[in-house]
């Protein structure tokens, strides 16, 4: 068992998650004060590291993601779009994430002055996990421009490794792939995320193994 601080709050946690939160990072000390308030809720949250991130479980399901951003520090609700926020505290999480919504803090005194609303969040976010309540995700329909028909064509493999990917990093690549204006360009773009494609990767997924923030590319590679 481990005792965060001095406050009463007690939980299990492992010895990454302490070593992460004893590392010296940017924003450190607003790092451990909201980790202080996820823990005294009698909420029974697990806590956990996923994605080099400390996440907060229910019943062993994720609802909260800390993390820190250049300007302060977020915690990521992952079915916030769910949750009753008539004091608008919750944004977007991307223009591509329709169930997560976040949180962001700039400061421990920032934190202090909402530190009511992000307790109410928070009890919501569990109680709308244990209902089983989900956010119903339209399947998102980007076409399949005439380039990658094409060389799928030429390409049996590619074809086979992109239809084997995640829906989401299918659309990762089409929403690239479409964006831009001329067929060569398409053509140049596809043929350049060839070698990723067919290793079952992202378009924004790392490559060389160095990223701190995996599997998300962090620009690491720009050291090799």
């Amino acid at each position: 068992m481990a005792d965060h601080g001095g406050s009463g709050i007690r939980s299990v946690a492992s010895a990454e998650v302490e070593a992460w939160f004893a590392a010296d990072r940017p924003r450190g000390e607003l790092l451990r004060a909201l980790r202080r308030v996820l823990l005294d809720l009698d909420l029974e949250l697990g806590e956990a590291l996923k994605w080099r991130q400390p996440c907060y479980l229910v019943e062993g399901r994720n609802i909260a993601i800390l993390g820190v951003r250049k300007n302060g520090c977020v915690i990521s609700l992952l079915n916030g779009a769910l949750l009753d926020d008539p004091e608008g505290q919750l944004l977007s999480a991307g223009p591509h994430t329709r169930a997560a919504r976040i949180l962001c803090f700039t400061s421990v005194e920032d934190l202090c002055g909402r530190e009511a609303q992000l307790r109410g969040l928070i009890r919501q976010a569990v109680a709308l996990e244990r209902s089983g309540r989900r956010v119903e995700l339209e399947t998102p329909t980007e076409p399949v421009p005439e380039e990658l028909i094409l060389c799928f064509g030429e390409d049996p493999e590619l074809r086979a490794r992109f239809e084997a990917l995640t829906q989401g990093r299918r659309r990762g690549y089409l929403l690239h792939f479409n964006a831009a204006k001329g067929s060569s360009t398409r053509t140049a773009r596809i043929k350049a995320a060839r070698s990723r494609i067919i290793a079952g990767k992202g378009l924004h997924d790392c490559v060389c193994g160095r990223s701190a923030r995996m599997p998300r590319c962090d620009g690491s590679h720009r050291s090799v």
